[in-house]
């Protein structure tokens, strides 16, 4: 059988929560019925209850469960913890999935790592764009830079003038991010640098999703649903 206190346990260690004590991590409407079918979501919606019920869920995932209303199931919550964890930043499940080896940390925030760079096949920028495609699903923008074909990668939770010249200084053909930043658009310009913005939300649904797997992964009885 499987709890809401087994799946919490599982999540903290995976998103290493303890690192945000005093932010929303773990279980955030307990409950002790067994979970066969466990539905994972970024924030509550309108229809949320009628969903969980149509899905017959006995358990969910919310990112962001500030609005929630009354449900009668048991819920987790991981706030910052899965941002730095499964979005954009040192994120090595996501680092597989784009062909990134050799990881080192790039930029750090109160002393957590919230980006990596390293080593990718060569490839075009079009070409790596298509691949960055094929894993977010789009993207917001894309500017093809100076510095030639992409083998070198940056992937930062965060756009500054000093993280992109940094990136570049440290070897990276392109930078990629969450939001296009202004500010520090001038860097981008004064190195060269490649540069793509997945999209926050766009970059936060690839983190739902590699959560679903990760927790079939280690629950192998435990079904795991997501909006439609």
């Amino acid at each position: 059988m499987i709890y809401l206190d087994d799946i919490a346990e599982f999540l903290s260690n995976l998103m290493a929560a303890e690192r945000f004590i005093d932010d929303q991590n773990g279980v955030y409407i307990p409950s002790n019925r067994a979970i066969a079918r466990f539905g994972l979501a970024l924030e509550p919606w309108a229809e949320l209850t009628t969903w969980a019920r149509q899905e017959r869920l006995d358990g969910l995932f919310l990112h962001r469960p500030w609005q929630l209303q009354t449900v009668d199931i048991g819920v987790v919550a991981y706030h910052l913890a899965f941002d730095e964890a499964l979005t954009l930043g040192f994120n090595p499940h996501l680092a597989t999935v784009l062909g990134i080896g050799n990881l080192e940390v790039l930029g750090k925030k109160a002393g957590r790592a919230i980006g990596m760079i390293g080593e990718v096949e060569r490839h075009s920028f079009d070409k790596y764009c298509d691949r960055l495609h094929q894993v977010f699903k789009g993207c917001d923008q894309a500017m093809d830079g100076t510095t030639g074909d992409i083998f070198r990668v940056a992937v930062v939770g965060a756009m500054t003038d000093t993280l992109v010249r940094e990136a570049k200084d440290r070897g990276a053909n392109i930078y990629i991010t969450g939001q296009l930043r202004q500010p520090a658009k001038l860097a981008l310009e004064a190195t060269g640098l490649s540069c793509v913005a997945i999209g926050h939300r766009r970059s936060e649904e690839w983190g739902l999703r590699a959560l679903s797997s990760l927790l079939s992964d280690r629950f192998s009885q435990l079904e795991v649903i997501l909006p439609k």
